[in-house]
């Protein structure tokens, strides 16, 4: 009934509406109608009301309601199930605890903060309330698991299509899914799957995106190698559409590689991506490799050439760009 009642609102921006109105347009009580706005309020929606002219949306929180992300209109897979936390451990525990009892694909797990968020290779990734986007989705492809890296390319090509559209900031990719603007990491994708030898369970991807933090928000350790989207525009940005947008594209270009397979997913990453062409050093635990980045292949390796003019194909690892 509070989406009901929101949705009312927004379509009649800066008029007030009456209880009566309201109350005979949905089909309940005033008094149910006065209960809501008040519940709206305390989540933190302006809404000014006055005798004998009603009610009037003023300002909605800048907070990740799944309202607000549907009132969009554009989420396509995403706009099913929505479960929205103020506090979590980990979005991707939670989404991975909601595959295994079953939850839909397209499932969508978004919190304020994490107190136990993780990046790649068991890293921690700081997520403060309110300022970022920290959630994890979840699929159920029918590809066979060596096919599951296509998906976080995919994820990291959506990401990035969204900054540049909402912020118009210039993010690149970096082998395999890091989001750099001005060589510095905004955002993380991390993927966990569940599989058979044949036959993926479900995957959940979990997405990190810096927003609106501030350099003090950020570990001493990490500032010259992070940043956010507010500290490079200069301006705050707001979370929601951008939420909106990555899971708009991330919805578009899922049924795409869904229909065609990884080909313009492979095209549209290296068009974004900032690895290709630079000279690397990629680290494992075993290993460190220098050369030049030339490609990926089908699967999604990135292909070095190294300075002994051997190419190597890596699955996995830890890219440091060198420089062309």
């Amino acid at each position: 009934m509070k989406e009901a009642i929101l949705a009312v609102l927004r379509r009649h921006p800066g008029e007030y509406l009456s209880g009566e109105e309201l109350s005979r347009g949905l089909g309940v009580s005033r008094t149910a109608i006065w209960k809501h706005i008040q519940a709206l309020r305390e989540a933190g929606y302006r809404i000014d009301s006055q005798p004998r002219r009603g009610h009037c949306l003023l300002a909605v929180p800048d907070l990740l309601y799944p309202e607000e992300l549907r009132a969009g209109g554009r989420l396509g897979l995403w706009g099913r199930e929505i479960h929205y936390l103020t506090e979590v451990g980990s979005t991707n525990e939670t989404a991975r605890s909601l595959a295994e009892e079953g939850a839909p694909e397209g499932t969508v797990v978004l919190a304020e903060i994490q107190t136990g968020g993780r990046g790649r290779l068991g890293r921690t990734w700081v997520s403060p309330f309110g300022k970022g986007i920290w959630m994890s989705l979840i699929l159920r492809p029918p590809i066979a698991p060596p096919s599951a890296p296509h998906l976080t390319l995919a994820a990291a090509v959506a990401v990035a299509r969204a900054v540049r559209e909402v912020t118009g900031l210039p993010a690149g990719i970096k082998w395999p899914n890091d989001l750099l603007v001005n060589g510095r990491k905004v955002c993380g994708i991390l993927t966990e799957m569940k599989a058979e030898v044949d036959a993926v369970h479900y995957i959940v991807v979990g997405i990190g995106i810096n927003v609106n933090l501030r350099a003090e928000d950020l570990p001493p350790d990490v500032r010259k190698l992070a940043t956010s989207l507010m500290m490079e525009l200069g301006a705050a940005v707001p979370r929601v559409r951008l939420a909106q947008e990555v899971l708009s594209r991330l919805s578009e270009l899922y049924s795409l590689y869904l229909r065609e397979g990884f080909p313009p997913v492979r095209e549209a990453w290296k068009e974004l991506n900032i690895t290709l062409g630079k000279r690397v050093k990629v680290s494992s635990a075993w290993e460190e490799y220098h050369g030049t980045a030339v490609d990926i292949d089908d699967e999604g390796a990135l292909k070095v050439k190294g300075e002994e003019g051997r190419e190597r194909k890596f699955y996995a690892g830890d890219v440091t760009l060198r420089g062309s």
